[in-house]
């Protein structure tokens, strides 16, 4: 019989891409989602289960006859003491095996991220884990930043001048797929992922113009004005401002320029380039004709 493998954010830009890659290698693939009905509709193939971080009683049924547990932890929540630490502890009293977090670059130095709060409790468990810390994914372009280039026509951050190795979520639910196939050999590891190339957003920005064939540009946003953008335009949580911020913010200093091989390692092809997802993601930042 299959390993069965409890997809949480299954429905998300890194969930989506977990429960293809897990499907395709042969996993039992358990779709875990406040609205099963929403799983039914578009991730066929999966078992749907209703499943919420802040309702204990979904836990238990997610988890039933489940072997291995991809992780990720909704934007939303901060608290991690009464949301994924206790999870965690009932995923492995449940039997689960193995537990791979998607956790944030940098989460090594950052004491304050919630992720930070997860990698210690996992580190302390003495159950085998794997923590993802990837950097900034490619699709921020058709989610945290999407509304910005369609309105504004514009990428608005505070990175100043720094750089990003932008990683495509696929590249992601692939590896998770090849831990998960042998997961002893990655057992209590934190793997940093990364794309191939480092760009500015301003030379984002052209490679998205070029794209789209419209005038792009990149407005170097300063702390307290992306604070403000993303509170009272995008109406972001709170928690979820914070953490954007500080990431974005980090980038000044070359946190995410780094180009990792461990894609190389693990799937043995290079990490896919920023290019490929904006062409074929084209569609995501046209403006719809008068």
């Amino acid at each position: 019989m299959s390993a069965r493998v409890l997809v949480t954010g299954a429905l998300g830009n890194v969930g989506r891409e977990v429960v293809r890659a897990c499907l395709a290698a042969g996993f039992i693939v358990r779709a875990a989602e406040q609205d099963p009905e929403r799983v039914r509709e578009r991730a066929p193939g999966t078992e749907p289960v209703r499943f919420d971080f802040l309702d204990r009683a979904t836990w238990q049924p997610a988890l039933r006859e489940v072997d291995f547990v991809f992780l990720l932890r909704p934007p939303p929540l901060g608290d991690m003491t009464t949301t994924l630490n206790p999870f965690v502890d009932e995923a492995f009293a449940a039997g689960v095996k193995h537990l791979v977090f998607l956790s944030v670059a940098g989460a090594e130095t950052k004491s304050w991220v919630p992720h930070r709060k997860v990698e210690d409790h996992l580190a302390a468990s003495g159950k085998p884990w794997t923590v993802l810390r990837p950097g900034f994914f490619a699709q921020n372009l058709a989610d945290a930043y999407r509304l910005d280039v369609l309105e504004d026509d514009r990428l608005y951050v505070p990175a100043g001048t720094g750089r990003v190795a932008f990683l495509d979520v696929a590249d992601v639910g692939d590896v998770v797929a090849r831990i998960l196939t042998s997961p002893a050999d990655f057992a209590h590891r934190a793997i940093r992922l990364a794309g191939p190339e480092a760009v500015t957003f301003e030379q984002l920005a052209q490679k998205l113009a070029a794209v789209v064939n419209r005038p792009l540009r990149y407005t170097a946003a300063s702390i307290a004005g992306y604070v403000w953008h993303l509170w009272r335009h995008r109406r972001l949580p709170l928690m979820q401002v914070i953490v954007q911020t500080v990431l974005h913010v980090g980038l000044r200093s070359g946190e995410a320029e780094a180009i990792d091989d461990a894609q190389l390692a693990l799937l043995g092809r290079s990490a896919s380039p920023i290019d490929g997802y904006l062409a074929r993601s084209r569609a995501v930042w046209m403006k719809p004709h008068p």
